[in-house]
């Protein structure tokens, strides 16, 4: 319990660190919310490792589980884009989330789970950091969408300050988008190669929703490349996406193991 509370004071430190420099006049902002930002995610990481250490079978791979490692995921992500000097805006979001799946975890988590032979369990981590990625894009098309709504209705709040230009923003959401897809076409690839019965009773639903939305992340690629899709187009047709792929995954897991009670 003590490494989970220190992991999320430490992700709240940095949240807080993080609003006091996106609010501070000074150019660059100070980046000292990086230091308990990445000190939290090293002992989440720890802490799902002492639990994978102390657990009969392989890592823990389970509804609650799952959802502390994306977070885990999405927080390493926000450092490090951050550290860069870009985004950091993200971490006012994300690492709150983090520390709240991390305590969820704690107090529901810690579950068994069979061992999985290296095939399966490099389909289940690609399908984490896919997750974890693309919902960093669905954050960014959330951002792009509250910064356009603002600037149409010329409502220069002052969070505005801490965006990049609009541009920069829609630029980095694509490029994102493109990493994200590039792992969830590792993760379908996998899961086809490597997993015995696609298609069993519960993997069909997650299989379908999984194709559907790499289609409409594909699709939105596409008609970037050939059209200029950008704005709102690009906002909804990503958040649809990532509405599929939530489904797809967390909520074929939450009706599983928290509904019907089945590993």
């Amino acid at each position: 319990m003590t490494i989970v509370l220190i992991a999320a004071f430490l992700y709240l430190l940095a949240t807080a660190l993080l609003v006091r420099a996106l609010t501070a006049d000074r150019s660059p902002p100070p980046r000292l919310w990086l230091v308990p930002a990445v000190a939290a995610a090293v002992l989440h990481g720890g802490y799902h490792l002492m639990v994978a250490m102390r657990t009969a079978g392989g890592p823990d791979m389970h509804f609650f589980a799952a959802l502390s490692l994306v977070g885990l995921g999405m927080s390493a992500l926000t450092a490090l884009v951050g550290a860069r000097g870009r985004m950091a805006a993200l971490g006012v979001v994300v690492f709150p989330m983090a520390a709240t799946l991390l305590l969820a975890y704690h107090r529901y988590g810690h579950e068994p789970s069979k061992l999985l032979g290296w095939r399966l369990a490099t389909h289940a981590w690609l399908a984490l950091l896919a997750y974890a990625t693309l919902s960093i894009a669905a954050l960014l098309a959330i951002m792009l969408w509250l910064q356009e709504r603002a600037l149409r209705r010329r409502d220069f709040r002052p969070w505005l300050r801490a965006l990049p230009p609009l541009a920069d923003l829609e630029t980095l959401l694509f490029r994102t988008i493109a990493v994200g897809f590039s792992l969830l076409t590792l993760t379908l690839v996998t899961g086809v190669l490597f997993v015995d019965d696609l298609l069993a009773q519960k993997l069909v639903h997650k299989t379908v929703l999984s194709v559907l939305s790499w289609i409409v992340f594909g699709t939105l690629l596409i008609g970037r490349r050939r059209y200029g899709w950008r704005g709102s187009k690009a906002v909804h047709w990503t958040l649809s996406a990532m509405a599929l792929l939530l489904l797809a995954f967390f909520g074929s897991r939450f009706v599983i193991e928290l509904v019907l009670g089945r590993v």
